[in-house]
């Protein structure tokens, strides 16, 4: 297995761990428990954890992928800018979490706005994950593209969108 298809195994788990801790985090809430809180915590570090060799495997799979015809190297790019942003709060949520589970054990007055603050991060890594995820998946697969952006890339309309050469949905 080489770093293009550890790349393409691996990035979903960020977006959908990700959502998935803010849905424990969630139940936590509901069910005012502190150990599902946990729960979402550790699920949130794990994340942050398999979001690095994720990250690293960016790079050679780009490489392997840009010499290949319809693939733009303008989604690369933006794919990139936005993992960029993506894996710093997925790391800071990572850290956040573990500094949380840690002092939940010695200083429990700081655990309640660590857990808020995790918590809020949370969707917000979310959010990044799934953008990168979104635009990530555009390099290859044209069918969720936009009409401005597979024209660009060279879609299937052959640089042509809505059928008309230069124009798109808003002229």
């Amino acid at each position: 297995m080489d770093a293009t298809h550890l790349h393409l195994l691996l990035n979903h788990f960020p977006i959908i761990g990700t959502v998935l801790g803010a849905g424990v985090m969630a139940y936590g809430y509901l069910t005012s428990s502190d150990q599902v809180k946990k729960s979402a915590l550790w699920t949130w570090f794990l994340m942050a954890l398999v979001a690095i060799p994720v990250f690293l495997t960016g790079e050679p799979a780009e490489e392997s992928i840009e010499g290949i015809a319809g693939v733009s190297e303008g989604l690369i790019e933006e794919h990139e800018e936005a993992a960029t942003v993506a894996i710093w709060l997925m790391e800071a949520l990572g850290l956040l979490s573990l500094v949380t589970l840690v002092l939940g054990k010695t200083k429990e007055s700081l655990s309640k706005p660590l857990v808020l603050v995790s918590t809020l991060l949370g969707l917000v890594v979310f959010g990044a994950m799934a953008r990168t995820g979104y635009l990530g998946g555009q390099i290859r697969h044209s069918e969720i593209r936009s009409g401005a952006a597979a024209a660009g890339a060279g879609g299937e309309h052959g640089g042509e969108v809505n059928g008309e050469a230069g124009k798109d949905d808003d002229d």
